[in-house]
């Protein structure tokens, strides 16, 4: 009788309705990653430029944003995070640390940000490579730790000390998706299209043909076969032989096969998956050096558009995880866009409105453009 009006006056817990569906295909269980990380580390960005440079575009852009502290609405210039984020670890600098962390969250669509506390306070900030990681689920569906993996040994870490950065995924509960992923297609035809060329350069910049062989009865014997083959490889083939003229002897013909790069539309087709890779990442073309589909006058408002669309979002949203991972909301992470030399125009244009307000008090002008009040006011 006692356990059951126990059961009865039980206080209500409040949880998710939906974690126990999640929870029956991840219970306890590790949650890879279901992409193949170092294939896309290698097509996407070691093997091919226009993914390399987007990468190196963004991250070395978001990277390089000067930090802020708030203590509520005032600035702290003085705080001891400002300090951390200078130098997040004995081995790397901020700049380099948040390089890296931003370059592991677009090649992955996951990034990962270990913190060492020291007596309370966190002391040291450590970036973790995506594909080393996974999450261990726990009964209502979400991590509760993380695993993390190098030459066969795994140390556990608590899910408190791991910040895990993620990319939208509409097909994953635990994983990122990376841009990488999204272009993977163009990826391919861009990879293609180079490792074409140079097969075309490698065989003397000429598409490939046959020789036909019409005396007798057109076949040739195993060792005439042999040589011919020999003497295609030897002389004719290679940058160092273009060009050269080929000897025939009697009842051989060239016959060119395949198509020309004009019928194929070689650059047209490269210079495409080149602007869909940069789509992807949110990289103006023009940026990039791509041909065509350049919808800005110049290349200032193109850099605009870059700034504006890609990377302050992206960098906005760093620094929001991190406030709630390092601060607990004790203080707010912000960057100083002041210092972004891209955005001066649209500051200055907002500067030469608001002096033309003049409907406006001095503070309130102040405060419009991101600065407190002026003392003695």
């Amino acid at each position: 009788m006692l356990n059951r009006l126990r059961t009865f006056f039980a206080p209500e817990q409040k949880r998710s309705a939906a974690a126990p569906l999640i929870a029956m295909h991840s219970a306890g269980r590790p949650q890879w990653t279901p992409r193949n990380y170092a294939a896309l580390a290698q097509e996407g960005f070691a093997a091919n430029a226009i993914g390399y440079r987007a990468v190196r575009m963004i991250a070395e852009a978001a990277a390089s944003l000067p930090w802020l502290v708030y203590d509520g609405e005032a600035e702290s210039t003085l705080h001891p995070l400002l300090a951390l984020l200078a130098k997040p670890n004995p081995g790397q600098p901020g700049r380099e640390f948040f390089e890296q962390l931003f370059g592991f969250l677009l090649v992955a669509g996951n990034a990962y940000v270990e913190k060492v506390d020291i007596e309370g306070s966190v002391r040291e900030i450590y970036a973790l490579r995506p594909d080393r990681m996974k999450a261990i689920a726990s009964a209502n569906g979400w991590p509760e730790a993380f695993e993390y993996s190098v030459n066969g040994q795994s140390v556990r870490l608590a899910r408190d000390n791991v910040l895990h950065l993620k990319l939208f995924n509409p097909l994953n509960d635990h994983y990122g998706m990376s841009p990488l992923e999204a272009a993977q297609r163009s990826i391919d035809t861009h990879n293609a299209a180079a490792a074409w060329n140079k097969a075309m350069l490698d065989n003397s910049a000429r598409p490939s043909g046959a020789l036909v062989y019409a005396a007798a009865d057109g076949h040739l014997t195993t060792e005439q076969f042999e040589r011919l083959k020999r003497e295609l490889e030897q002389s004719y083939q290679g940058a160092a032989n273009a060009g050269r003229p080929m000897v025939l002897e009697g009842g051989l013909d060239w016959k060119e096969m395949g198509f020309s790069p004009k019928d194929m539309e070689f650059i047209q087709s490269k210079n495409a998956a080149a602007r869909e890779i940069a789509l992807a990442f949110g990289v103006p073309p023009m940026l990039l050096g791509i041909p065509g589909d350049n919808t800005f006058a110049n290349y200032a408002e193109a850099n605009r558009s870059f700034w504006r669309q890609t990377i302050l979002p992206l960098a906005g949203r760093v620094a929001e995880a991190l406030t709630g991972f390092l601060g607990q909301g004790q203080f707010r992470l912000a960057h100083d866009l002041d210092q972004v030399e891209a955005l001066a125009p649209d500051r200055e244009a907002l500067w030469a409105r608001l002096e033309r307000a003049s409907f406006l008090t001095e503070n309130e002008k102040r405060a419009a453009v991101g600065y407190g009040p002026k003392l003695g006011t």
